[in-house]
């Protein structure tokens, strides 16, 4: 096996150095902040806001503890604090992964948080169950579940003046149906279309009622994604309808999907060469655009949107929009450029020149501590179970992790999986596994709980019977190939140390192991990697026992799980003080000042000092650009082609909020227009101010890279 292979040689190089407790956190340090809020999956958010703090809630599927609950001062900077319940308290086999049955893609999904009678509210679905609701006095609880049973699904709630609940749901056809103060279940005989079929409107519904009129958020994926805003005076209507944003994928195109053969119905563990991964438009918005979820009033009065987004292998996660009311309709984006965002805004408390008032009480951090070295007498909020787990098999030994190996034929019936959502853009996560408690039959390791699933392990050769034998078989394991990689490898202390290698922005992976700690060896290919619909997450690590020989076996323990995120320190991404060239990404041409005094673009090999800008740092990523013969890029007029001219005069110069797009890529967004410098690649015109944002593919023109 290679030490490593060209592709990720400067990622490993980066791993373990100054960064490598850094997690992805969207506050910038400057007053901004950069989507998206969670670079791992966070799927179906809602929020609400309670005095000046602020509460997230999101969908965990067939994963507990389920419900997960986060918190925060200032809309950008999260702590995971609650969970609405620890397993599924049904006395069902499916939620337990037991004789052959699970609920893959099912589970519990689509919160509707609320507020309301000096308590909390989370309702939500459960496939099979019916309407779920979870109350508690307290947000970090205890909850008390009432089942409401009901075909009540992907809702909105809304407690209404006059007392009563409503719950607003349906695809398509819109339904309005009043709950039970009690929370017993619906009331018999309320259900009404509020908006009949023909509408264009949704799903994922979120009600609001502000002002004395009724504003309810949706999206749609028929025939592409978009999200919609109807409002009426009346909860049962007549209702009107606008779109208020689409097309806003932050230049991310979908990821491959997992396809299963047409009038088949995939059987999770089955043998992976029956399915594919499908083909890539790169050019298309599909459904990865941001949609679905809720809406907020901070502190200081502003609106905002915090949509998912499907951010390819990672899975959906969060952006944070600001919001602009026109005509009394709550528009995503700014002023110029409704329906669109930024990637880069200011945090709500922000004010231009100094920092607001929540700075100082909420700051910079991610929303989970995602290394765990097992010490404590329970697991980190990060991590979730894959199924209600066996407790009885598992427990946190000597500073270890143990888990019992059980009967499994595969990975995704493996019982008592312990998951947590990988995060990108890129990650190295690592675990130290003891093997020594391993019986025949049994292998234990480092997995992608995905459709196709993947994992590392380790398992004793067949005839061995430990007695001082050193020498195990190490697996990896690809179930979209149906392949194994095998080899030899003496653990003569009895660990070794497992890694996952992810591009997630890229969708792949890489397996690695070490037999000391220190050198790491890759093993197998890079693998691709997909979001699918069939369990609904992305992909997750996932740490595995099971026997494979039909019955209990011995025991694997884990320490010392580790993540490291080369990207996650993004405080030099802008090039301040720099002389830069800009090239731009759809014609890999390099912008020009013509002496002519507008801004053009020039051959791959033009070097001269007119294609040389200084960046000059301007406060809170604020940014102006200086051509290297003295001249202060400016915007003119409207933003039409040729409007982006130059100055002697550095007061006049352009200030842009720099867009960070990882990797040298950036976006300049004008902060009269609220529109971004572009080019196109197709008609010859110069440059202007007149783009609206990123097309999926990072081609149309607006998307640029800095080179020094």
């Amino acid at each position: 096996m290679k030490a490593f292979f060209p592709f990720f040689a400067a990622f490993f190089l980066m791993i373990g150095v100054a960064q490598a407790q850094t997690s992805w956190t969207a506050d910038n340090g400057n007053g901004t902040f950069t989507n998206p809020l969670f670079y791992d999956e966070f799927s179906d958010p809602d929020v609400i806001r309670v005095g000046d703090d602020y509460y997230l809630a999101g969908t965990t599927m067939h994963s507990v503890p389920g419900l997960v609950i986060l918190h925060s001062k200032d809309l950008v900077n999260w702590e995971n604090i609650s969970y609405c319940f620890d397993r599924f308290d049904f006395d069902d086999d499916a939620f337990a992964l037991k004789n052959h049955r699970e609920v893959y893609g099912q589970g519990i999904w689509a919160p509707c948080i609320r507020y309301a009678n000096g308590q909390f509210y989370v309702f939500s679905n459960i496939n099979g169950k019916g309407l779920q609701c979870y109350t508690a006095k307290d947000i970090r609880g205890p909850w008390t579940h009432h089942n409401m049973k009901g075909n009540i699904y992907d809702l909105g709630v809304l407690f209404d003046d006059d007392g009563k609940i409503y719950a607003i749901h349906g695809y398509g056809t819109v339904k309005c149906t009043e709950l039970k103060p009690d929370m017993s279940g619906p009331v018999e005989g309320t259900e009404r279309v509020i908006i009949p079929e023909g509408n264009g409107v949704g799903e994922g519904h979120h009600m609001y009622k502000i002002d004395g009129k009724y504003y309810l958020i949706s999206t749609d994926y028929m025939p592409n994604g978009r999200t919609l805003c109807s409002r009426a005076d009346n909860i049962y209507g007549p209702y009107e309808t606008r779109i208020i944003t689409a097309d806003e994928t932050y230049g991310y195109h979908a990821a491959p999907l997992t396809q299963v053969p047409r009038g088949t119905k995939y059987r999770i563990g089955e043998d992976g060469t029956k399915f594919g991964l499908g083909p890539q438009d790169k050019d298309a918005t599909a459904c990865s655009n941001a949609h679905q979820g809720g809406i907020v009033q901070a502190k200081n009065g502003s609106w905002w949107a915090l949509f998912m987004q499907d951010f390819h292998s990672i899975g959906r996660t969060v952006c944070l929009m600001p919001m602009t009311w026109e005509d009394g309709w709550p528009m995503v984006g700014l002023p110029g450029n409704l329906g669109r965002a930024p990637r880069t805004w200011y945090k709500p408390d922000t004010v231009l020149g100094c920092y607001g008032i929540g700075e100082a009480a909420q700051p910079m951090h991610a929303p989970y501590d995602r290394n765990e070295n097992f010490d404590g007498k329970q697991l980190g909020r990060v991590w979730q179970w894959n199924h209600n787990p066996d407790e009885k098999a598992w427990s946190l030994k000597g500073g270890r992790l143990r888990l019992q190996a059980q009967p499994a034929e595969q990975l995704m019936w493996a019982r008592n999986t312990l998951t947590q959502r990988v995060i990108g853009p890129k990650s190295v996560a690592t675990v130290e596994l003891c093997v020594k408690g391993l019986k025949n039959g049994d292998v234990a390791g480092l997995g992608n709980i995905n459709v196709p699933c993947s994992w590392i392990g380790v398992s004793l050769p067949s005839e061995s019977s430990r007695k001082g034998n050193t020498s195990y078989i190490l697996r990896c394991f690809e179930q979209l190939t149906n392949d194994t990689v095998s080899v030899l490898v003496d653990l003569t202390d009895g660990k070794i140390w497992l890694r996952s290698i992810g591009d997630y922005d890229n969708n792949q992976a890489q397996y690695a192991y070490s037999t000391d700690g220190l050198t790491f060896h890759t093993i197998g290919r890079m693998m691709p990697l997909s979001y699918q619909l069939i369990t609904f997450q992305g992909s997750r690590h996932a740490l595995f026992a099971f026997n494979t020989g039909g019955k209990n076996g011995g025991y694997a323990e884990f320490d010392n799980f580790t993540v490291d995120e080369p990207d996650a320190d993004r405080s030099k991404n802008i090039p301040y003080g720099q002389t830069i060239r800009i090239i731009n990404k759809a014609t890999g041409r390099p912008a020009i000042a013509l002496k002519h005094g507008i801004l053009h673009d020039t051959h791959q090999g033009d070097k001269s000092e007119l294609t040389q800008f200084r960046v000059i740092d301007r406060g809170q990523g604020r940014v102006a650009l200086q051509c290297a013969d003295g001249r202060y890029m400016k915007f003119y007029g409207d933003g039409l082609p040729g409007d982006v001219r130059f100055t002697a005069d550095s007061l006049e110069a352009e200030e842009f909020l720099w867009q960070d797009y990882l990797d040298h890529d950036f976006m300049l967004l004008s902060l009269k227009s609220h529109r971004y410098l572009g080019k196109s690649p197709t008609t010859g015109s110069s440059y202007s101010m007149d783009f609206r944002g990123a097309d999926p593919a990072r081609r149309n023109g607006a998307v640029l890279h800095w080179q020094p």
